[in-house]
């Protein structure tokens, strides 16, 4: 397989000297202290820290294709403080206090990754600039305005800023700006840089990355009940590797393994890159400090410019696919791409004088109540984390340290954040599970399209917000 071709960072990372040629895989039964399923961020950052911890831990790493093949490899490189609940959702169950931890280590988090990356010597293009959300209406504008309310009625805890339309044109100029709210806590980064280079920094530890191996099955410890009993063990097409603990970090394919088909949905996510643009197109739009920017609308978009002087551009809309199904045609959509390149455009029209190079896709995970989670089940010695809806780049490193503290029995703060040990419900049995998501998809669609033409915020939207996390 061509794994340049999964997307623009894996081919970046070839044209940088990284081959992608799999490393060997499981050769018969294994015996270690950890097994983590799955060779993406928060398998690597689990392996990571443990294995900083603690050396002499024996820890196998088990990758279905190469590490960095599912979302680590192609998302939007935000390593941003977002986290799919908000505060005011985590705040009616947990407490006002707990969620503004939780909001404070996600901003901690994004100085943690660039952090580790420049200690271990990742050049992964890591350049904090923080986040700009562009209001282009005054429906937006509103949208934007209430969000810098609450935080500030919550302590300022995210440093959320309002700025007016010439504020915002000094760092961003686009089409029908009237304003923006700014964050700090987010960082531009290109991520199979760090996912690949983190990859040989587990393997420089200590730690085994078995690739072209899939998890058949991750099976629970049994009891001894006096007739001996087995640790927890996964087994593959090439062996049973045996553990004092599992740590599933499957994300999107989680809804793939027997025992949890219904835990997390698989939603695709797609995105399109313009060739390098040249220093006249900069200096007239921006974006000169490493700033990450969307806008409020309701169906998420997200870009960045690169280290290269792309723009790498994407967002929602590609359909939700009956049965969690997960197939490399569903990575690449022409309506969607057309749609995120006209999309771009609209914001910039500069670009119609430019080419558009790359365009790529694939599924990111989703839990039934849109809450990302992190635990071990101490009985059944599996310890999982994901469900990040999009927002993993940084929630990834949060929740290897948190599993890290769990393997070890360590008490720390990390370890009473309200995501550890969060249940979800599981999604709703086909074809209700299909009907739902795609009806909520259409609903953003036609949310954007309704405020565009009343010039008020939408109804259905405010309706859906509750079942989507407040997205």
């Amino acid at each position: 397989m061509n794994y340049g071709a999964v997307s623009l960072w894996l081919d970046q990372a070839t044209a940088a000297g990284d081959p992608l040629i799999p490393r060997s895989p499981l050769d018969g039964d294994l015996d270690v202290d950890v097994c983590v399923v799955g060779g993406g961020l928060t398998g690597l950052w689990t392996a990571y820290y443990l294995l900083k911890a603690q050396p002499s831990l024996r820890v196998a790493v088990l990758e279905a294709e190469i590490a960095g093949f599912g979302a680590s490899g192609r998302n939007g490189g935000w390593c941003s403080a977002l986290f799919p609940v908000g505060v005011q959702a985590m705040a009616r169950k947990h407490g006002l206090g707990p969620a503004l931890a939780m909001r404070r280590a996600m901003n901690e988090t994004v100085d943690e990754v660039g952090r580790a990356a420049a200690e271990e010597g990742i050049d992964c293009h890591f350049v904090r600039g923080g986040t700009i959300e562009l209001a282009r209406s005054g429906v937006q504008l509103e949208r934007v305005r209430a969000a810098v309310a609450a935080d500030q009625k919550r302590g300022g805890v995210d440093g959320y800023e309002l700025w007016n339309g010439p504020e915002t044109e000094q760092r961003l100029r686009a089409s029908r700006v009237l304003g923006a709210g700014y964050t700090s806590f987010c960082a531009r980064i290109q991520p199979a840089l760090l996912v690949r280079g983190l990859a040989d920094v587990v393997e420089r530890l200590g730690g085994l990355v078995l690739e072209q191996t899939a998890a058949l099955e991750i099976l629970p410890r049994t009891p001894d009940n006096g007739a001996g009993g087995a640790g927890p063990r996964v087994r593959t097409a090439r062996g049973t590797v045996h553990a004092q603990h599992v740590v599933r970090a499957t994300e999107a394919w989680t809804s793939q393994l027997p025992g949890t088909r219904r835990a997390i949905a698989p939603i695709y996510s797609l995105m399109v890159a313009t060739e390098p643009l040249p220093a006249s197109f900069w200096a007239e739009v921006g974006l000169s400090r490493g700033e990450t920017f969307t806008d409020a609308r309701h169906l998420v978009i997200y870009g960045q410019r690169t280290a290269d002087d792309r723009i790498a551009f994407g967002g929602r809309g590609a359909p939700y696919h009956f049965g969690s199904r997960i197939q490399p045609d569903y990575d690449r959509d022409p309506k969607v791409f057309a749609l995120l390149r006209e999309t771009l455009t609209e914001l910039f029209p500069a670009l119609t004088d430019f080419s558009f190079t790359h365009s790529w896709g694939g599924p990111l995970g989703i839990a039934r109540d849109w809450n990302a989670s992190v635990g071990l089940d101490r009985a059944s010695g599996i310890g999982w984390a994901g469900g990040y809806v999009g927002d993993g780049l940084s929630t990834t490193n949060l929740a290897g340290r948190t599993l890290r503290d769990l393997l070890l029995q360590r008490d720390t703060e990390l370890t009473t954040l309200p995501w550890v040990g969060h249940g979800s419900r599981a999604w709703e049995p086909e074809p209700l599970r299909w009907l739902g998501i795609n009806a909520g998809l259409r609903t953003m669609m036609a949310a954007d399209t309704e405020e565009g033409v009343t010039y008020r915020d939408s109804l259905a939207a405010r309706i859906m917000a509750p079942m989507t996390g407040g997205h």
